[in-house]
């Protein structure tokens, strides 16, 4: 049974950094491929950040503010925000899936984690 569990959110001001975590069990971090999702009320679900094979994709709105990484010894996938903004403020979610792809889309995804808020005051 696969399991995504996120922690590290929380409240933070706007410029800001956070990091989160996610520990992966029943699910190899080094062969599969993992992403970070994020959903504010009322809105879709948008793909943040993908890392699948080496590659990476990062959404428009977060690069050069958040960085992906994957600590496979750990089994656990890393996201580090950096120069956060209001805007920022969602649930994020960690995603993973069997295939391969690049960037990793919610339609891609076989695996979800429950979630964890991070809410960016100006």
């Amino acid at each position: 049974q696969v399991q995504l569990v996120e922690s590290g959110g929380g409240s933070v001001q706007a410029g800001g950094s956070l990091r989160l975590s996610c520990a992966a069990s029943g699910y190899t971090t080094s062969t599969g491929c993992m992403g970070w999702f994020r959903q504010a009320p009322g809105k879709e679900r948008e793909g943040v950040t993908s890392i699948c094979r080496g590659w990476t994709y990062y959404a428009d709105s977060v690069k050069g503010r958040f960085t992906i990484s994957q600590d496979n010894a750990k089994n656990t996938l890393y996201l580090q925000m950096n120069s956060l903004k209001p805007e920022d403020t969602s649930m994020y979610y960690c995603a993973a899936s069997i295939g391969s792809y690049s960037p990793l889309r919610s339609y891609h995804v076989n695996y979800w984690g429950q979630g964890t808020q991070v809410t960016v005051s100006p």
